[in-house]
């Protein structure tokens, strides 16, 4: 039995590349193939997917295999956000409804290490926590100790997955308040480094002639005050120091001649 995996874009799979190619020669019908793989894996349109195709070579036959993308892949579609934040323990993008993690929680239980579905949802909350997404307007952690303590056994045993136009609604501003948070945030962080190259430049203008701070240094300070390193690299570009060490390593080089 041949078997044939690809990473496919999920509910918009076609006969062409990467699986078109690889199925002809097999002589399966690749329309067929292709329209069931579209339509196991439409619920997760928008994302890529891995799926097997096994074909016996001999009656034709084949058997179609869908995984689902990573947990944070699905979160990111359910908040509707390209990006999850990389700083999760002080930048908050998004809020989940617990409804919103059991659906997620049920597509990836066949992938995850856990039988129960209480067990796959907790595996979901917890990946918010490292996502920068908070869960019923509350920190994940504490969801945690809630799905423990009872709190939403209702929603987990009825496999609660459908939200209201009235809570649709209330994730969209809740996103809205909370983009407008880091915008706000990251103004504050600006102005912040902004002040640090003032300070470190009245610094360096007290030094011997000659003498001056390093990158390395410059960066070490707008660190210690919390600064991004993606705001700092604004600043402070890395590729300034790479010439710097280049420049270093000539100099070397023409003293040793």
């Amino acid at each position: 039995m041949a078997e044939i995996n690809a990473l496919v874009d999920a509910g918009d799979v076609s006969a062409g590349p990467p699986l078109g190619p690889q199925l002809g020669p097999l002589g399966v019908n690749i329309g067929e193939v292709v329209s069931k793989i579209n339509e196991k894996t439409k619920s997760f349109e928008g994302m890529e997917i891995p799926v097997t195709v096994k074909v016996d070579e001999d009656t034709k036959d084949f058997e179609i295999e869908v995984g689902t993308p990573p947990t944070a892949a699905m979160i990111k579609k359910e908040v509707e956000l390209d990006t999850l934040s990389a700083h999760p323990k002080k930048e908050k993008v998004a809020d989940l409804f617990i409804e919103q993690c059991i659906k997620i929680a049920k597509s990836k239980l066949p992938d995850l290490n856990c039988s129960e579905l209480r067990s796959a949802v907790k595996q979901v909350v917890a990946s918010c926590v490292s996502s920068g997404v908070l869960v019923e307007d509350k920190d994940p952690k504490e969801v945690l100790k809630e799905i423990d303590e009872g709190k939403y056994d209702e929603e987990i045993e009825n496999e609660k997955t459908e939200l209201t136009e009235e809570e649709k609604e209330e994730i969209r501003k809740k996103r809205e308040e909370l983009q407008e948070q880091m915008e706000e945030r990251e103004e504050e962080f600006r102005e912040k480094a902004e002040q640090i190259l003032k300070q470190l430049e009245a610094e360096e203008a007290e030094m011997e002639e000659g003498e001056e701070l390093t990158r390395k240094e410059k960066v070490s300070r707008m660190e210690a005050e919390d600064i991004p390193y993606e705001i700092i690299v604004d600043y402070l570009p890395e590729e300034e120091e790479e010439e710097g060490e280049e420049g270093a390593e000539e100099e070397e080089v023409g003293e040793e001649a």
